[in-house]
């Protein structure tokens, strides 16, 4: 399951949910996230039943939280957020519901439905590497100021960074912070198979692209990613940027907000011939993959 953690964000498109009227969608949301963790469970052990060399991994959508200022109560509240995401590689990692989990349920009145041999399988079918997409940091805390207009996570502003055109701040150095508490929590493998910026490109003359804050943001981001793992010795095993072509926007619904290394020619209006023409951030990647991250001028 893909960013199986946004299911708590995104519940319609991570799983399909829809809602009845006056039921609980955070009751629904856990309940469906128990089915998607017994179904990726018996995906695991299926294909260590096939192959027992099979390399089998769960996948969340990642990134740091810093807490506002060193207010303790900041700190609770950033260490709270994070515990929402790690909640599902916790389990499909340890294979057990974690003690703060189960402590939330009962907080919030849910009883989770299962099957007497769940927690049985949870625990036999855990995986042997964690990948995660990362884009940006985020910031929990209370403060008089707005959430970040366009952000899909809750977010105050970090005045220490850049914010992208839809506001997502950008932060290589949280990457690197994430690498590090995902391996130091779990001591497992990490794959990063999410990785980009979205912004409006423009198609030049000569259908050219030039997105050099593309390029930018990647050469940033693969730099805290090979420190992660030279100077931190993070163990990963690979890295795919997002995303190969220009295509809808998860988050926003938006064609304009382009991910790809390859631009098409189409409009939010839906016109368009969706001509495809690569970007200068695709002839740069290509010096990259050439070089396995070497190359990153």
């Amino acid at each position: 399951m893909t960013e199986i953690n946004m299911i708590l964000h995104l519940p319609y498109l991570a799983a399909g949910l829809t809602f009845k009227k006056n039921e609980d969608k955070l009751h629904v949301s856990y309940q469906a996230a128990h089915h998607q963790l017994i179904s990726s469970t018996k995906a695991v052990l299926l294909g260590h039943e096939i192959d027992a060399s099979n390399q089998i991994g769960s996948m969340l959508a990642a990134g740091c939280i810093y807490p506002n200022t060193c207010n303790p109560v900041d700190t609770w509240d950033s260490l709270t957020e994070q515990r929402k995401n790690y909640f599902f590689s916790d389990v499909q990692v340890r294979g057990a519901y974690p003690n703060y989990a189960l402590k939330y349920f009962e907080r919030i009145h849910f009883e989770l439905s299962k099957d007497t041999d769940d927690l049985t399988i949870l625990k036999q079918g855990t995986v042997d590497f964690v990948s995660f997409s990362y884009y940006n940091s985020r910031v929990i805390g209370k403060a008089d100021q707005d959430q970040i207009a366009g952000n899909l996570f809750t977010s105050l502003k970090n005045p220490y960074l850049k914010t992208s055109e839809w506001g997502w701040q950008i932060d290589p150095l949280g990457f690197r912070i994430t690498l590090n508490e995902l391996y130091d929590r779990y001591q497992k493998p990490l794959f990063v198979v999410e990785n980009g910026l979205g912004a409006k490109d423009t198609l030049l003359v000569e259908n050219k692209v030039n997105d050099t804050y593309r390029i930018n943001y990647l050469h940033d981001h693969i730099q805290a990613l090979k420190d992660a793992i030279t100077e931190d010795w993070v163990e990963v095993l690979g890295y795919t940027s997002w995303s190969c072509i220009d295509l809808i926007s998860a988050s926003s619904g938006e064609i304009s907000k382009c991910y790809g290394l390859i631009y098409v020619n189409l409009a939010e209006d839906g016109i368009g011939d969706y001509q495809r023409f690569t970007k200068a951030s695709a002839k740069w990647y290509v010096k990259v993959i050439n070089s396995n991250g070497q190359n990153l001028d």
